[in-house]
């Protein structure tokens, strides 16, 4: 017999020490403690009124309406309670550019095609950077290692460049996985351009550069994020780089993420 399941880690759980989620505790550590203490989840977003869209109750979302749509026509976000839609709201307040043009390639392409059974490229692609991407501006000796996956020159061989590198984690999906560390975590990475490494500067380059046939191509390379130097302990040894269950070419094929309707009765 087998015990109990463990209890889903909660926002009272997060870890803002953790090397991923210490820049975004200035910002989301005030919220999370209101949640907490037992504010809706909803209310204590907005009382941070850093967003360009208000966050409204889950139930909100009329039945059988598409969730992008509805943020695209209203300017509210629907919320579920725990950490999947806690960072989301903390996206779009530290990324409200980025996320705003994501959605309005989301509703740009529900216009065109409806919702359809099956996601297209394009909106599978923008639903994959949404929920799982990160930003990297590094140089070019990294940038080709990574999308060849030539995990001990990325790691190794070219540690001392990593300084020079600037990694931001966006998918909420990956920040709420990240709450329990796993080895295995991967970010789909999105190269930046941005004049700077400032958040500001990268959200308006990031908006700005963002196109459906650009992320219809899958321009991400996969990154498991506990590979980067200086965020787990145990890679300072390169054997860590050695586990090909986790850096290894990824399969082909994966799996749709599922999509987001308002529920019926």
């Amino acid at each position: 017999m087998t015990g109990p399941a463990a209890a889903a880690p909660a926002v009272g759980d997060i870890d803002w020490a953790a090397p991923w989620l210490a820049p975004w505790r200035e910002l989301g550590n005030p919220v999370a403690q209101r949640v907490a203490a037992g504010e809706a989840q909803p209310q204590a977003l907005n009382q941070a009124a850093l967003a360009p869209v208000r966050f409204v109750p889950q139930s909100d979302l009329p039945c059988g309406v598409a969730y992008e749509q509805y943020i695209f026509d209203t300017g509210c976000v629907p919320t579920r309670d725990g950490l999947h839609d806690f960072f989301n709201g903390l996206c779009w307040m530290r990324f409200p550019l980025t996320k705003k043009r994501l959605n309005q390639l989301q509703a740009a392409q529900i216009a065109h095609s409806g919702i359809q059974p099956v996601r297209g490229p394009a909106r599978d692609g923008l639903t994959v950077f949404d929920e799982n991407a990160a930003f990297l501006q590094a140089p070019d000796l990294l940038w080709d290692a990574l999308v060849a996956k030539d995990w001990y020159r990325l790691f190794v061989t070219l540690r001392p460049l990593w300084p020079q590198a600037h990694l931001v984690l966006f998918g909420h999906a990956l920040l709420e996985k990240l709450v329990s560390p796993r080895k295995a975590i991967t970010a789909h990475v999105y190269r930046a351009q941005a004049a700077s490494n400032s958040i500001a500067d990268m959200d308006a380059w990031m908006a700005a550069d963002l196109s459906a046939e650009k992320l219809a191509s899958k321009p991400f390379a996969h990154l498991p994020v506990l590979g980067v130097p200086g965020w787990s302990g145990a890679n300072e040894d390169a054997a860590f780089y050695a586990d090909a269950t986790v850096f290894r070419r990824p399969k082909a094929a994966t799996a749709e993420p599922g999509r987001r309707l308002g529920e019926c009765p």
